[in-house]
């Protein structure tokens, strides 16, 4: 089972608010996932972004690959 870290997308149309999870790679972009690490708001200003740093490098040591823009949210948060 090949594992990611991505974003869902939430919130209204125009309005978007994304969570981070851990889900399978297989399963579409707003559908099943293992587990929820953050979240982020890009509406918002400034920005929001909070990740569980612990969780996060756990799911990384373990083998599971980031997104790019996922990966560039860990590397704002000195995660990665």
């Amino acid at each position: 089972m090949a594992v990611k870290i991505r974003l869902k997308r939430m919130g209204a149309k125009k309005r978007p608010f994304y969570r981070i999870v851990v889900a399978d790679s297989r399963s579409p972009r707003d559908g099943r996932f293992i587990e929820e690490l953050g979240y982020y708001n890009p509406v918002s200003e400034p920005k929001e972004i909070k990740i569980d740093g612990e969780k996060a490098k756990e799911w990384l040591s373990k083998g599971a690959t980031p997104t790019d823009t996922v990966k560039y949210l860990f590397k704002k948060n000195d995660i990665l």
